[in-house]
């Protein structure tokens, strides 16, 4: 029997998943009325903590933070039955489910950190991407239970909190990207250039993938002394790009720091090097 704390939207697609595939759920919520309303999918709901976790075998857990998912588990664990294994699903720092695993493996239980790529319907649907790594038992126990969950399980190995920085640098390039996209969509409206036209664009033009793997080698190595773009070309550009956003009335969201970086490697001397040098560490 599994109990399912934390039923937000992630969370309650989630535990939908897991009653289509005839498991026992209990579920349980800050906000009650969120793990109510999965009874009518046959989901079992509890306002009180304890009572939700007793006799489970399994503990699914949907939070917020480090914090959160530490104030629940401890208000929870006087109802943990000897044995249960909690795995967390909760996007969280890399040395708070170092410490979880730790604190919760001292008393006798077993932590499973494994955030998750995967939005309300990917959960629903069982699609996407989970994260995992630690212990290699506990890993090939719960993985052919993860697998029915997500489209795919992503073993990191047995670093314990691994999956944890994984998942944060994903989510970096998630939000990084996204807010590129802003500049984006701000400079395609400052030009008149329409959404269909855009999108025939990228339709042939889709750097990102391609590059991505080559563009963080040559970062890593540090060597840019071999030009395909130079800095100083890059800067012009960038500079092209404020000017005609700045003209129409369009705000910018990443550009105008990436161009203050520019300024300062080209102020050292390396305006002649590949525009990548912004990266250097």
């Amino acid at each position: 029997m599994i109990a399912y704390l934390g039923t937000g939207l992630l969370g309650a697609g989630f535990v939908q998943a897991m009653l289509k595939k005839e498991m026992e759920v209990r579920v349980w919520n800050r906000t009650p009325e969120k793990a109510t309303a999965l009874e009518q999918y046959g989901a079992k709901a509890f306002a009180d903590l304890v009572e939700a976790v007793e006799g489970a075998n399994m503990i699914h857990i949907t939070l917020k933070d480090d914090d959160s998912v530490d104030e629940v588990l401890e208000n929870a664990a006087a109802g943990f039955a000897p044995g249960v294994m909690i795995i967390d699903h909760t996007t969280t720092s890399q040395a708070g489910a170092v410490k979880r695993t730790k604190y919760w493996k001292d008393k006798g239980f077993t932590y499973q950190h494994a955030p998750v790529f995967m939005g309300p319907k990917n959960a629903l649907d069982s699609t996407g991407f989970m994260l995992i790594s630690g212990d290699a038992v506990v890993a090939s126990e719960l993985t052919p239970h993860l697998s029915k969950l997500t489209g795919k399980v992503l073993n990191f190995g047995t670093e314990v909190g691994k999956a944890a920085a994984m998942k944060l640098i994903g989510n970096l390039f998630l939000i990084s990207f996204t807010a590129g996209l802003a500049d984006v969509l701000s400079l395609a409206n400052a030009q008149g250039v329409e959404l269909h036209e855009l999108l025939d664009l990228f339709k042939d033009f889709n750097p990102a993938a391609a590059s991505i793997p080559h563009r963080l080698n040559l970062m890593h190595k540090g060597d840019f002394s071999h030009p395909t773009w130079e800095l100083n070309m890059a800067r012009k550009d960038a500079q092209l790009f404020l000017n005609a956003a700045d003209k129409a009335g369009e705000q910018l969201l990443v550009i105008p720091a990436i161009a203050a970086k520019m300024d300062s490697f080209i102020v050292e001397g390396h305006g002649g090097e590949d525009w990548m040098i912004i990266g250097k560490k």
